[in-house]
């Protein structure tokens, strides 16, 4: 009876859902792919930051041994290196059309600043781009088949691992775009249990947790 499943990536549900519903068919949820490529851009910002943050440590000794204030190069958004990579955090998560006005200027010397966090935010951009406008399969194919040849253009190994996992995980990455289907309305369930759970400070009696669990959110 069940026809369709939405999962992860991970092989052990794959078997589970193989063993339960054979003949379901098992669709990766789109977002759980979206976010390793958001990782992978924070990665990059990451290291960027790290590399600043060492950058402004050696300055700071240097200016002590000759007796001398520091005084951190500022943007013209007012912001150091390193805040500027820190506070860009959550922009990179969001398209371009929904950033603020500070967010947007703060994008503008970000990636001025650092073009490989400008090419790996585009990658972002146009995987998120496929899932939202693509309506077949035949048309998916060939829009990844494309993205791919930019992440190995790229030289990203981040990106390329991501690219990989695409290939082994594609029919079902590609089963996405027969009806669209997401497990987003279990994530935000799961995000219910575990909120619940944490007012508890953990669990002890799970038979009556579970209890708890079913009256009032069954």
């Amino acid at each position: 009876m069940v026809k369709e499943i939405t999962l992860d990536m991970a092989n052990s549900m794959k078997t589970i859902a193989k063993t339960c519903f054979p003949k379901a068919i098992q669709v990766t949820d789109r977002f759980h792919v979206q976010k390793l490529a958001l990782e992978a851009l924070q990665d990059i910002r990451i290291k960027h930051r790290w590399d600043a943050i060492d950058l402004e440590n050696e300055a700071i000794k240097k200016a002590r041994l000759t007796n001398q204030t520091y005084r951190p190069r500022l943007f013209s958004n007012g912001e150091t290196r390193k805040e500027l990579l820190a506070r860009s955090s959550y922009l990179l998560y969001k398209a371009p059309s929904n950033w603020t006005k500070n967010q947007y200027e703060r994008s503008k010397i970000m990636f001025q600043e650092y073009p490989d966090i400008k090419m790996a935010f585009n990658l972002v951009q146009g995987l998120r781009n496929i899932f939202n406008t693509t309506k077949s399969i035949e048309v998916a194919y060939t829009k990844l088949a494309h993205w791919y040849k930019d992440v190995e253009q790229s030289g990203f190994s981040a990106f390329n691992t991501i690219a990989n996992t695409i290939t082994l995980n594609y029919r079902s990455i590609l089963n996405y775009f027969i009806n669209r289907s997401t497990n987003g309305s279990a994530e935000s369930f799961n995000a219910k249990i575990k909120a619940f759970r944490a007012q508890f400070r953990g669990v002890k009696n799970i038979e009556f947790f579970l209890f708890r669990l079913t009256t009032i959110f069954a």
